[in-house]
């Protein structure tokens, strides 16, 4: 026991060494290289802050060395090896800056390797936070288009196949969901889209089957996407477990069952054939680890380079056979003085109908200059209680006072119709 602590206390006091994957083996004792190698001995020990200032050093003293890119890589990696959430973040832009300023080195691709591989690591399980899945795949996806002749380029292919096989499963968990709930236009968007996105998803045909399902329960109008989905499990999936079954339903529907695929069915005893099994004691670790289980990925094929773009749901009219708009078009204005040159719209607004109110049409005209004299006049100031008189004193009346008249407390009475035998007086 006394040796197993002091091997692990001289570990923890950064005294055991993990060799630099990027040294410089060339044997020279200029100032630079010395710098050099002297960050390289306490990176290797986990004394990343020193290694940072020796580096930084170099960088800043020595700026037409040939160890510049060297270094720079060498603070990204100080900054990798510390890990935690804040130095992971600090190696992803140093990495970007290093494949920024240096984009022909062959270390540009390790460091894009290493971005895909910081958020790989932080990757969730299927049903929580796919932030970091989001941006390892394309993150990986940018390695494998930026440099696809790179060594690291199968490696980063494998890993974008395990990131595609979580986000396909994190879909899969919905569309399920809304199957079973009996939302079949919502399960049938998202596992149809899974089909098409991910086709190396290990449970695509399961996906493809699901789907077609809700198709037959959301009517006969949908039953050329049914068949669709049975078509491709047949082609595409030929050794699934569904694919007997979608043979009997394309012959009961009087549809043509298609050949199946001979690269697909090749795809699939290859991975049948090579899958991997979890253990009993991943199974049991499995429910308390943070990282989700890829032994379910493919182990072949090419990976989705498309990025996922949102789908439609069939039973949206815009996206019916026949019927409403699916785009937006936009034209280019070439004449850019028409703003200037034409009339103002605002210049001639449109004529508004007046609407005429029955009520106020009846209403007389003295029920009106009765109501404006009942308002009393606007004023900020507070409204001044009136004194009672006192008893057997007549009530004094302030000449600044205004007395409402007796008319406005009570309904005003229409005026009296002229009398019939009055002359009309002529109008001058």
């Amino acid at each position: 026991m006394g040796v197993g602590a002091a091997i692990v206390l001289l570990s923890s006091c950064g005294l055991k060494r993990h060799p630099y994957e990027n040294p410089i083996t060339k044997e020279t004792q200029q100032p630079d290289k010395v710098l050099f190698d002297k960050a390289v001995n306490d990176l290797e020990h986990s004394r990343y802050e020193i290694a940072r200032l020796t580096l930084q050093t170099l960088i800043n003293t020595y700026d037409a060395s040939e160890y510049l890119a060297k270094a720079k890589l060498a603070i990204a990696d100080s900054w990798y090896r510390e890990g935690g959430s804040h130095g992971l973040a600090q190696a992803e832009a140093e990495y970007k800056d290093f494949i920024l300023f240096y984009p022909t080195m062959e270390e540009s691709a390790e460091a894009q390797e290493r971005v895909c591989d910081i958020h790989y690591q932080q990757m969730d399980k299927a049903d929580r936070d796919p932030t970091h899945a989001l941006r390892a795949e394309d993150e990986c996806r940018q390695l494998l288009l930026q440099f696809p002749n790179s060594k690291f380029a199968p490696v980063a292919q494998q890993k974008l196949r395990n990131i595609q096989e979580v986000l396909a499963d994190a879909e899969f968990r919905v569309g399920t969901f809304y199957h079973t709930k009996g939302s079949f236009p919502a399960s049938a968007n998202r596992l149809q889209a899974i089909a098409e996105q991910f086709p190396l998803y290990s449970h695509a045909d399961e996906a493809l089957w699901l789907a077609a399902d809700s198709y037959q329960r959301m009517g006969d109008r949908f039953e050329n996407q049914q068949v669709a989905d049975y078509n491709k499990i047949v082609k595409d999936y030929p050794l699934s477990p569904h694919a007997d079954e979608a043979k009997a339903k394309l012959q009961a529907m009087n549809r043509p069952v298609p050949a199946a695929d001979p690269a697909a069915y090749a795809h699939m005893q290859y991975e049948l054939e090579n899958q991997e099994k979890a253990g009993k004691v991943s199974r049991a670790i499995g429910t308390f680890k943070s990282q989700p289980d890829t032994h379910m990925a493919a182990k072949s094929g090419s990976p989705s380079m498309d990025p996922r773009r949102p789908t439609i749901p069939a039973s949206v009219p815009a996206n019916a056979a026949g019927g409403g708009v699916t785009d937006v078009n936009a034209v280019v204005v070439q004449n850019t003085d028409a703003i200037d040159k034409n009339p103002d719209a605002r210049a001639n607004p449109p004529s508004q109908t007046p609407t005429t109110d029955v009520a106020a049409s009846t209403t007389p005209a003295t029920d009106t200059a009765a109501a404006a004299q009942q308002l009393p006049p606007p004023t900020n100031h507070p409204a001044v209680k009136k004194k009672k008189p006192k008893k057997n004193q007549p009530e004094v009346v302030s000449p600044t006072t205004t007395t409402t008249p007796a008319a406005a407390s009570t309904p005003a009475t229409p005026a009296a119709p002229a009398s019939p035998t009055a002359p009309a007086t002529p109008q001058q």
